[in-house]
């Protein structure tokens, strides 16, 4: 049986690269920041009673800011594979909290790699690592972006992204180490935070159905993203660590839409009109912007055996249906007196 550990096993890829490596029979253990409240809500039904033999999710409390818990968990997990997800990962964000980011972000991939070593150093076993970068770290490159691309980042995020796949690379150099950046552009699900555009869109669109919420606010409706479903994306990760040579791959859709026309699609699906409910707040605005995102997927589609599954129309039909339900059973809490209609609106 194969373990892996999975930092940022709480977020959206955590949650499906979890659910992946259970079915394949894998022994997966997670890093889980501790928190006052309840932060697992993305993993709770994987979990298992480890008195009943069955799949086997462990979490360890930990952070890729502390080194020495990160030591601490290779010990006792003893991976054959190392999943790097752990991140703050929104862009808009990441100019109000620069330094955090980069610590979390850059310096924590830095942190993790280094645990790494010193572990197979002192185990003398192979520990394989995948570093997740982004396609943020493309910026303002020309579209279509391949491996090939250079880099040109446009927020504290995406240099941070950039200074970890560039330590990836280094520790795979330098060391001889087994290090694969998976490159994956936007990817979306029903399980993507609230306040991701993705999300925040099909969210609202629920609720204006519903009579919850009559506005919601976005900022650049022209950009450009290449959007998939985050479960076909995981399965790349996967895949980036059964490849006989560890490498840096692409993983995308091929095709590329505006924020407006995702809207379109989104508010569409409820038979509601946009143009009624869409707002511009200039507060969503980047200081610096990415005007488009267009990924070459055809290295990982070669050498990986890859392929997206879900298309852009079927992912916006089950964020949107998936979002449309919760909003249906919060109308009932509603009119039972049990919520606010405001409880859950976008501000």
């Amino acid at each position: 049986m194969k373990r892996a550990l999975i930092t940022g096993i709480t977020g959206q890829d955590g949650s499906y690269l979890a659910e992946l490596l259970l079915g394949k029979g894998y022994e997966v253990h997670g890093l889980l920041r501790r928190a006052s409240s309840f932060n697992t809500d993305r993993i709770d039904h994987l979990y298992h009673d480890p008195h009943v033999p069955g799949p086997k999710l462990t979490l360890h409390y930990g952070d890729v800011t502390d080194g020495t818990v990160l030591r601490r968990v290779l010990e006792k997990v003893q991976p054959d594979e190392v999943y790097n997800l752990a991140a703050q990962s929104h862009v808009r964000v990441s100019f109000d909290v620069p330094e955090y980011t980069a610590d979390v972000v850059a310096t924590g991939a830095l942190r993790l790699l280094e645990a790494v070593r010193d572990h197979m150093v002192g185990g003398g076993k192979t520990v394989r690592v995948y570093q997740a970068g982004s396609s943020e770290m493309f910026g303002a490159a020309h579209p279509p972006q391949s491996e090939a691309t250079a880099f040109y980042p446009r927020s504290p995020y995406a240099v941070s992204k950039v200074a970890a796949h560039w330590y990836g690379i280094n520790y795979r150099e330098a060391y001889g180490m087994f290090v694969s950046n998976g490159i994956l552009f936007n990817h979306e699900s029903p399980r993507r935070g609230e306040t991701f555009v993705t999300r925040k869109i099909t969210r609202a669109v629920g609720r204006i159905k519903e009579g919850l919420q009559d506005k919601l606010f976005l900022g650049n409706m022209d950009a450009k993203r290449d959007w998939g479903f985050a479960g076909d994306y995981v399965e790349a990760m996967w895949l980036m660590l059964q490849h006989h040579t560890p490498d840096d791959f692409v993983v995308a859709t091929g095709e590329s839409y505006s924020v407006r026309q995702f809207v379109e699609l989104a508010f569409g699906q409820l038979g509601l009109d946009w143009q009624k409910h869409v707002e511009l707040d200039p507060r969503y605005l980047r200081p610096t912007e990415v005007d488009a995102l267009h990924g070459d997927p055809s290295k990982a589609i070669r050498e990986l055996g890859w392929k997206r599954k879900v298309s852009f129309q079927q992912l916006v039909e089950m964020m949107v249906k998936s979002d449309h339900e919760l909003a249906r059973r919060e109308r009932v809490l509603v009119d039972a007196g049990h919520l606010s209609a405001a409880h859950g609106a976008h501000r």
